[in-house]
């Protein structure tokens, strides 16, 4: 097994930005007419996005039900989906759909996206990048650095007008901070923005979610996932900025 500060390098800056239904069949859900959506969203990562219930919760289905709340008309992208198991929620079932791998880097992500985007048959306007580059590791920042900057490239080839967050990541536990993680960890949140300044264009922006900024470690399940009280922190701060962007 990695180390804790390894583990969480292995979902820290490739951003590791969902569920299974429990509704009655004859209940439509969200996504059956995935090509029609006006807001398709692909949260986009490692394991903090596909999550490992009871284990530790990924931010989805939170996220969903304010979406829900919010009466937006939506839908959530992925070639993947979970076997866990999610209440249903005002007569519908949880959108299950994502493109969250445990352990996967930003290398993995660049090499597959391209393939996960044709199998779709569809485009996502709105990206969700979780915790970029996190399982990449320390010695390899440089490669880190051009992965996601061409897993932005991809994602802008595949749709000029979508709408790109990344997450200046949430930190792992207090006690795994040590002076080589923060090191590192200080540096992705120094260039996360400027990441997202120079990919920016005059029609798909890159937008970034500070994930950092009042996470806690009573918002962790084990070294770097969530718990429920985490998974519905990062669920409140994509709201917030999604809200401006939802048609």
């Amino acid at each position: 097994m990695k180390s804790t500060m390894h583990s969480f390098l292995i979902c820290l800056i490739s951003l590791n930005l969902m569920f299974t239904s429990c509704q009655n069949e004859d209940t439509p859900s969200p996504d059956q007419n995935a090509n029609n959506s006006r807001n398709k969203i692909m949260p986009l990562g490692a394991s903090r996005v596909a999550g490992a219930r009871p284990e530790y919760e990924s931010c989805r289905y939170d996220l969903w039900k304010l979406l829900i709340d919010g009466e937006y008309e939506f839908d959530f992208l992925g070639t993947e989906t979970d076997n866990a198991s999610y209440p249903a929620y005002k007569g519908l079932s949880f959108d299950n759909d994502h493109e969250g791998r445990g352990g996967i880097t930003s290398g993995g992500i660049l090499s597959e996206l391209s393939t996960w985007l044709n199998e779709l048959g569809t485009s996502p306007d709105i990206v969700l990048f979780s915790s970029p580059g996190g399982n990449d590791g320390i010695d390899v920042y440089q490669q880190t650095v051009s992965n996601v900057n061409a897993i932005i490239d991809v994602l802008q080839n595949n749709n000029p007008n979508v709408t790109i967050f990344i997450e200046l990541p949430a930190p792992p536990l207090v006690s795994e901070q040590t002076t080589e993680f923060l090191a590192y960890y200080n540096q992705a949140l120094r260039d996360i923005p400027i990441w997202a300044e120079q990919q920016t264009t005059s029609t798909s922006k890159v937008i970034v979610v500070d994930m950092k900024t009042g996470f806690n470690d009573s918002h962790l399940a084990d070294d770097v996932h969530y718990n429920a009280s985490g998974a519905n922190f990062i669920a409140n701060k994509y709201y917030s900025e999604l809200v401006g962007v939802l048609q």
